[in-house]
């Protein structure tokens, strides 16, 4: 997959990396527009190819009392206004084989979780679509096996596919990056380092995840470090109060001198 295959990034900066970020979940339309807003700002001075990311529903949660969404149809009307707004191709996750039609019509790059990736059905029903296809490699998948996802995707008539690294498991409540999987799933096309969930704790007594959002900036720099694509990252103006995943985003307010730092980086990196 190029940069040009997504929709609005074909024209900006292709030496840099791109950018997936946003809240974990549409709260509503004034926070997302807020959001992509001051994302779109920081972006656009940085010349960092973006894409806004929400989930138009969070099927993956410890809790039968932890929020789902505000209605799906409501929160995918919501991603379409961001991207018309702000003319950005927007991303959203799908968890069941008939979301993949529905979602396509509001967005453009479908995403399948990292626990769902090796769903036949689903990964197909999105390929379908004719979207760019994001597949999250599995906390529980080594790099190489991501090859035969992307396969899947291909095999069904969409080369627009790229691979994300969120993590993989190491004991029971943490997460770890092998960053030697980066150039091993580049093989296989455009890869994606998942800051944020990449730091998550999950599977707390207290039923709710956990994070270490103070390593944000050190997982990022790697992962430019070690030549990722693209970039994605949770951020929210306030993650204290956010509906979902509030303790591995990155407040909004740190941003800009994040990206400005990791842009360095890569300038750094490829005059060398």
């Amino acid at each position: 997959m190029r940069l040009e295959n997504i929709p609005n990034l074909k024209n900006l900066e292709a030496n840099n990396f791109f950018l997936l970020a946003g809240p974990c979940a549409i709260e509503g339309e004034e926070m997302a527009l807020k959001i992509a807003e001051k994302v779109v700002t920081i972006t656009s001075k940085l010349k960092i190819p973006y894409v806004f990311k929400g989930s138009f529903k969070k099927a993956n949660r410890s809790r039968i009392d932890s929020f789902t969404g505000i209605g799906n149809e409501k929160a995918l009307k919501i991603l379409r206004k961001v991207g018309e707004t702000f003319d950005i191709p927007t991303v959203t996750d799908i968890h069941e084989n008939e979301d993949a039609a529905l979602a396509a019509s509001y967005v453009d790059i479908l995403q399948i979780p990292a626990f769902l990736v090796r769903q036949t059905d689903l990964v197909v029903a999105a390929a379908q679509t004719g979207k760019t296809v994001n597949l999250k490699k599995g906390q529980f998948m080594s790099p190489e096996a991501m090859q035969h996802a992307v396969k899947k995707v291909k095999d069904s008539g969409n080369d627009n596919v790229m691979i994300t690294d969120r993590g993989t498991m190491f004991g029971y409540q943490d997460m770890i990056v092998d960053f030697r999987g980066i150039p091993t799933m580049k093989e296989y096309g455009t890869t994606v380092l998942d800051v944020t969930h990449s730091l998550q704790q999950p599977n707390q007594s207290s039923g709710v995840t956990g994070g270490r959002p103070d390593m944000i900036e050190t997982i990022a720099r790697a992962g430019i470090a070690t030549g990722v694509d693209g970039l994605f990252l949770e951020t929210h103006f306030d993650p204290a109060n956010a509906k979902s995943d509030g303790a591995n985003m990155l407040h909004l307010d740190y941003l800009e001198k994040l990206l400005t730092n990791l842009v360095a980086i890569r300038q750094t990196i490829n005059g060398l």
